[in-house]
Order: structure tokens, then C-alpha cells, then sequence
């Protein structure tokens, strides 16, 4: 959180490095650092700790309809609910967070906190960012679509391919070989992993700046989007919970359902920016709802995960 917010306080001080043009070149550099994020991914993804947890079916298919589904539904009402009230940017990356993938690291990491079933949230976690390659970009150019504005797909798909699912089969690929250096050097990798996801928020956010995107926005904006995204993640959790009970889940499988199919992700979502929205100059204000649900689905996550664990211990 604290990364996040210097990287955006930078981008606002000192953008002209960061945008397009600068000496950074965001042109070059942001698809080879999208294309470390998602090389480091592959190289710490387990094939065997994903086919530990494939055989849960119900959780899977709820998991994955909440992510791909539900949240992309609620989206589609929230933009139809805010037509001439919000900027169409905000709009726009307000339904971009909700066809975004799951995230991997803290649904595991709190599903093993409140003692739910690790291999079902590893399984669908990991299966969700593979998905999100194809579906988060046909959800985006069916919204464009309705807006009447032309969405690349073709392009954007093949980029995506190329800078995210290449590099993510390498890093499955070269794991006989790099894998036990990877666990040694776990924590060293995660600093890399995340200063490269800095680095893509700060040329995000650095391009609006130069843009002048900002200047027509106040503090009220902020405040705003984050009680939607609040709001978003509270209905979201609720409605999985409830199916959950519905369908008739056990227990540890409801807990890494309600985890996995409530998060949203930020270490592929701002690498899947900029690669679908590279070249618009909002793209600090497409990126504000993701940021913004990132440390609220933490927060809340956590406390739950805390409570949920001592329960069942």
C-alpha cells in the first residue's frame, strides 16, 4: 500500500520520465516489465498444487462464475446506474476491475489463515488469471462496444498473448531448472515482482498527470470511487456466501470460495492495463478503482480470515 501510494505521489511530483516520450521509453519498457511479472508468476506456479484442488467442481464453477460473471454483471449495472453522473474513464475502469482475474497470493494466504481449503483456492486462483487472459478483454470490448467506441480485440488478444501468457508458460517451462533457485530466493523475487509493478503504476499515472487528466477531478472523486468499490466487494462476498450455503459447499470449500471469488487482482491487473488501455492518456483514472479495491479486499479480507481461523481452530 505504501509502495503504491509513493509511486502515484512521484508520478504527480515528477511525471515527464514516466510518460510517453520520456527517458524511461514507458513504450518498451512497460512490456518487458509486464512480461517479468507474469515470468515470475510462471515460474512459482505449482502443477501439482493445482491438481491437488481439481476435483472440487461446484467450488470451481462458483468461483469462476462470481469472477467472470457476477462481478462483470454488477459492473454493467453500476456503469448503466452512473451514466452522466461519472466520468467515462472512471466508468471504464470501474468494469475493467470487474472483469479483471482473481488474485493469487492473498486468496491462498487467507484461506490458509482462516483454514479453508488450500488446493481449491490455489487451483481456482490460478486458473482465473489463465482465463483473464481471454475473458477480461472480450468483456472490455463488448463495453467499448456498447459505447460505440472500437476496441482492437484482435490486437490487444495477440499482445496479451505475447507479453503475458508467453512469458508465463516460460516460467512453467524453466521451472525443472530455476524452480529450487526460485524458492531459495522467494522474498528477493517478490521485491523485483513488485517494484516492477510500481513501476508500471507510476507510468500509469505519470501519463494522466502529463495529460492533464487530473486537473479536472478533486478529492470528492477519490472518495466516491472508493465507496463504490467498498460497496462492490461487501455485495460480491455476500452473494458468494450464499451460494455457497445454497449449493451446499462444506465448510473449508465456502471459506476459499468466498476468498476467490470475492478479489480482484492488482499484480495482473495493471500489467493487463497497460497492454489493453496503453495508449490512453486516463489511464491513471482507469487504474483508480482497481488501486482502491486492492487495500479495502486486504483489510477486510484479514479480518475475516483472523476470525473465521480461530473459529474453526
Amino acid at each position: 500500500m505504501k509502495g503504491m501510494v509513493i509511486a502515484v505521489v512521484l508520478a504527480f511530483l515528477w511525471p515527464t520520465p514516466g510518460a510517453h516520450g520520456g527517458v524511461l521509453h514507458p513504450e518498451l519498457l512497460n512490456k518487458v516489465g509486464v512480461a517479468l511479472v507474469f515470468f515470475l508468476n510462471g515460474l512459482s506456479l505449482s502443477l501439482p498444487a493445482m491438481r491437488a484442488g481439481a476435483a472440487s467442481w461446484r467450488a470451481h464453477l462458483l468461483i469462476q462464475g462470481a469472477t467472470f460473471v457476477l462481478f462483470p454483471l454488477i459492473g454493467v449495472a453500476g456503469v448503466w446506474a452512473s451514466h452522466g453522473l461519472v466520468p467515462h474513464d472512471l466508468q471504464l475502469g470501474f468494469f475493467y476491475l470487474c472483469a479483471l482475474p482473481s488474485t493469487v497470493s492473498s486468496s491462498v494466504a487467507l484461506t490458509v489463515a482462516a483454514r479453508g481449503n488450500v488446493p481449491v483456492a490455489v487451483f481456482n486462483a490460478t486458473l482465473s488469471s489463465l482465463i483473464g487472459v481471454l475473458v477480461t478483454p472480450m468483456w472490455m470490448g463488448w463495453m467499448l462496444g456498447q459505447a460505440g467506441i472500437e476496441f482492437p480485440i484482435g490486437p490487444v488478444i495477440r499482445d496479451l498473448v505475447l507479453w503475458v501468457l508467453v512469458p508465463l508458460v516460460a516460467g512453467q517451462l524453466a521451472r525443472p531448472w530455476l524452480g529450487e533457485w526460485a524458492a531459495k530466493h522467494k522474498s528477493r523475487l517478490q521485491w523485483v515482482d513488485r517494484g516492477t509493478i510500481l513501476m508500471l503504476i507510476y507510468t500509469s499515472f505519470a501519463d494522466s498527470v502529463v495529460q492533464g487528466v487530473w486537473t479536472r477531478f478533486g478529492v470528492m472523486t477519490v472518495v466516491g470511487t472508493a465507496i463504490a468499490t467498498l460497496v462492490l466487494f461487501i455485495v460480491v462476498m455476500l452473494v458468494v456466501r450464499a451460494l455457497a450455503r445454497l449449493i451446499g459447499l462444506s465448510d473449508a470449500d465456502r471459506v476459499a470460495a468466498i476468498f476467490c471469488g470475492s478479489k480482484k487482482t492488482l499484480a495482473s491487473g495493471v500489467p493487463m492495463a497497460q497492454m489493453i488501455f496503453g495508449t490512453n492518456p486516463a489511464l491513471g483514472l482507469i487504474l483508480m478503482p482497481l488501486m482502491l479495491y486492492h487495500p479495502l479486499q486486504l483489510a477486510i479480507g484479514g479480518v475475516l480470515a483472523q476470525r473465521w481461523g480461530g473459529r474453526t481452530g
